[in-house]
């Protein structure tokens, strides 16, 4: 981010501040945790683990080569949508038990805003259905041995790219942090050691949308291209490879972009990504139809 936005970075730490992300998150976890004396403490240590545990059994449907998952469903991508709908209710949950007006108040942006850019990502994902016919995972990246759906169906893999990014409320949608200098937004009762473990629906949710965003458009753990000496590389690694890329496209949104105001995200998500979503599916199902393609 420092080298984009051509300003000094943190140097200190290791070759280049290499090692300053472990600095940081080490001095985090050294923390002391604070719970707020008429806060209801049971609720309020089992929501940051409720978040932290659907970021984790998210991963459970993703597959990383052939083979390589631990379920392998026909029903994954809806597993998928559940997980992630199910999120909301860890935030939900933090914000009531913390007996804060305010805190509470933040949660439930938080939520609507997730929701709304949800509800956006889950309408791109029929065309990518209607193309395959399953909702299994590895039968949607077996359907691009010929092409990736990154390519005919590039502006859905924009769309959902974005739609990712408001969800998981990454720059330049991170807006229940725009609060941070007052209140620290969402976190204010929460100290460090329950905040890395609300980071699944942020930073650690990154991979979890990054697999699906792989698995639907640049063609999963197969490689780049058809060669022998690709095919040499495991899946996993091109697989991870192709998370890695998408994790770079995050950062690099995050320094180049500002941050969107909320009525502009209500409206990107409400009158712009949804009904394109819904316009897209005609053209594609004209397109199966017309020329026999469907599967």
């Amino acid at each position: 981010m420092a080298f984009v936005q051509r300003r000094k970075g943190p140097d200190v730490v290791g070759s280049f501040g290499l090692l300053q992300p472990l600095a940081d998150g080490s001095k985090l976890i050294l923390k002391e945790p604070i719970s707020p004396s008429s806060a209801n403490f049971s609720l309020f240590r089992m929501a940051p683990v409720v978040t932290f545990m659907l970021s984790l059994v998210a991963r459970a449907v993703v597959p990383f080569d052939y083979g390589m998952v631990l379920s392998d469903p026909n029903i994954g991508l809806l597993y998928l949508f559940a997980i992630s709908s199910l999120g909301v209710y860890g935030i939900i949950t933090a914000g009531r038990s913390s007996n804060n007006k305010n805190k509470t108040n933040r949660d439930f942006i938080r939520d609507h805003l997730s929701c709304r850019s949800s509800c956006s990502s889950k309408g791109i994902f029929r065309t990518v259905l209607i193309c395959v016919g399953s909702c299994n995972l590895s039968e949607i990246v077996m359907a691009q041995k010929q092409i990736w759906f990154g390519i005919p169906l590039f502006p859905v893999l924009v769309m959902f790219f974005i739609s990712c990014l408001a969800e998981t409320n990454r720059a330049p949608f991170d807006l229940p942090e725009a609060e941070a200098e007052s209140v620290a937004g969402y976190n204010v009762e929460y100290l460090i050691k329950i905040i890395l473990a609300y980071s699944p629906k942020k930073k650690r949710a990154d991979p979890i949308e990054d697999g699906p965003c792989t698995s639907l458009s640049p063609g999963g753990w197969p490689p780049i291209l058809d060669l022998p000496i690709f095919k040499k590389i495991p899946g996993s690694i091109w697989f991870s490879i192709k998370v890695i890329l998408f994790l770079f496209l995050y950062i690099w949104v995050r320094a180049a972009f500002p941050r969107y105001r909320y009525d502009q995200l209500m409206g990107l998500g409400r009158k712009v990504f949804l009904p394109l979503s819904l316009a897209r599916v005609v053209p594609v199902s004209g397109v199966l139809v017309t020329f026999q393609w469907l599967p």
